[in-house]
């Protein structure tokens, strides 16, 4: 890396609260310009990839929040955050009462980002970079937010979460309408309107379901 990943996170960051999951602090980029409207030649001068953890994004918001109002989904459990960004998922899971969570991320700067997220809310959360994309896991309860925006992401993603549903994982996904989301294997366990950045996304408000992943 050609900039250190905590000094420029701690510099482009602001703490605070995503509107939907107010008992959640995140180093955030409170202005999107600094960061996301960054050119890629901007980006790959500093060695920085798309920074997606450095926004609470919508899948993920209400993600968190479902957990957080149902922590029966999680207490006790095994829990992977998969594709997990700034880490509000695992922590959402670890404060709902989760025996361990492992936030799973293959951008190798997310994994700076979530330790602080996470000292800064008092979790513990490992982090796993390598890519599990259809390996076996050892792990009760898989949380996805906004995982279906790319079709050939979300052709790889769909026979896997298959499979670990049918092996009796519970596999829930956050997601406000992305364009890949598989409906016809999913069951709808709650929605919500979250409130968004306007700049990454179409609308300031946006319509977020969380679903169960049928096998």
């Amino acid at each position: 890396m050609k900039t250190d990943p905590e000094r420029f996170i701690r510099a482009n960051t602001s703490l605070m609260a995503p509107p939907h999951v107010p008992e959640v602090r995140l180093r955030l980029a409170s202005e999107v310009h600094d960061l996301w409207l960054k050119t890629e030649e901007e980006l790959e001068e500093i060695g920085l990839p798309p920074p997606f953890w450095a926004f609470a994004w919508a899948g993920g918001q209400g993600l968190a929040r479902y957990v957080l109002d149902h922590p029966q989904t999680v207490a006790g459990k095994r829990v992977l955050d998969f594709a997990s960004g700034s880490g509000l998922v695992a922590i959402a899971a670890k404060l709902a009462g989760a025996r361990s969570v492992v936030a799973a991320d293959i951008d190798p700067w997310a994994e700076t980002a979530i330790r602080l997220n996470a000292e800064a809310n008092g979790v513990a959360i490992e982090f796993c970079g390598r890519n599990l994309l259809g390996e076996t896991l050892e792990t009760d309860v898989v949380l996805a937010g906004d995982v279906f925006y790319d079709s050939g992401f979300a052709a790889a993603l769909i026979p896997w979460f298959d499979r670990l549903a049918g092996e009796g994982v519970e596999v829930l996904v956050g997601d406000p309408g992305r364009s890949y989301l598989p409906k016809e294997r999913l069951a709808a366990l709650a929605s919500y309107r979250v409130p968004v950045t306007r700049a990454l996304e179409d609308s300031e408000i946006k319509n977020t379901t969380v679903w169960r992943f049928t096998s």
